[in-house]
């Protein structure tokens, strides 16, 4: 019984002690809260404090910027006026020398418009004769070979003649079968007493051997075949050993001949207007004139000053 009666006394003991702990916790808590309170109502205040501040410095700038445009607009306008100012004075001072130097310009001209009517009128005359020549290349051309018995075409406007390809060559071949190379024995003979005649030998600045192709396959493939076609004719009608030609006309077709291949960029249409695959198959013989390239030069170099 008297056990009891000690713990009774010393849970008594230490309940009233932990109220009192509990209490001054509660204090701090409310001393620590009041404080947080304060700083944060001071803090506020500091912040309305300063944004006020802001605001009236940005007030402030927008004047300090409206009073900066002003003065930089009044600057500007004062350096238009000074520029127009001396503007006026150098157009009153260069009034004179414009005028004299119209004046020369006008005397220049006219001397350059004398200068190029005559030049226009040489080359005219030119044009003309070069006109004249390959209309009468063209129709001797014409009749030596539209009454013939070779299978060739003769342009009547520019004197290209064109050769079937399958004369030549086997399909798809750039290696002249025995026929072609009979065709080119009694065709280059024909054709080079025409261009090298005395007549036409002088206006004769290069003979053009032309390889083209129908558009079956691809632009590379057929420029490679048009290519060898083209120097597979010139090598025959130029080599010594084929004897087509004389030694002077051998010599002077060295000097002219060139050949080039065109792949399919030019092929043959019919009266449908759908490409000639067998037409198109072809080699031609071009040639120009001595004076041509001059003359279309010097066409262009006036038509650039008018």
């Amino acid at each position: 019984m008297k056990r009891r009666i000690r713990t009774n006394e010393e849970t008594t003991y230490w309940l009233s002690y932990s109220d009192m702990m509990a209490g001054l916790l509660l204090v701090f808590v409310l001393i620590i809260a009041f404080t947080m309170l304060h700083a944060k109502m001071q803090y506020d205040e500091k912040q309305t404090e300063l944004l006020g501040k802001e605001q009236e410095l940005a007030v402030q700038a927008d004047e300090l910027e409206k009073e900066r445009t002003t003065v930089a607009q009044q600057k500007t306008t004062l350096d238009e006026q000074a520029r127009m100012l001396n503007a006026q004075e150098e157009a009153l001072a260069e009034q004179g020398e414009k005028i004299a130097i119209q004046e020369k310009t006008l005397r220049e001209q006219h001397e350059l418009l004398n200068k190029l009517e005559a030049l226009m009128s040489e080359q005219q005359q030119k044009l003309d004769d070069i006109i004249g020549v390959r209309a009468e290349l063209v129709e001797e051309l014409s009749r030596e070979f539209n009454n013939s018995d070779l299978k060739v075409s003769v342009d009547e406007t520019t004197g290209a003649i064109t050769l079937d390809a399958a004369v030549l060559f086997d399909y798809n071949k750039a290696v002249l079968k025995p026929s072609g190379k009979e065709f080119l024995a009694d065709f280059l003979p024909r054709y080079a007493d025409v261009l090298l005649s005395p007549k036409y030998k002088n206006n004769i600045s290069e003979i053009l051997i032309e390889g083209h192709t129908d558009t079956e396959g691809s632009y590379l493939t057929n420029l490679e075949l048009s290519q060898k076609r083209a120097l597979a004719v010139a090598e025959y009608c130029l080599g010594e050993k084929s004897g087509i030609l004389t030694d002077d006309q051998l010599e002077s077709m060295q000097s002219l001949i060139s050949a080039t291949g065109r792949s399919y960029s030019h092929p043959i249409y019919d009266e449908n207007h759908e490409i000639d695959m067998a037409a198109s198959r072809r080699v031609e013989f071009l040639f120009r004139l001595t004076d041509e390239e001059m003359v279309q030069e010097m066409i262009e170099i006036l038509s650039k000053e008018e």
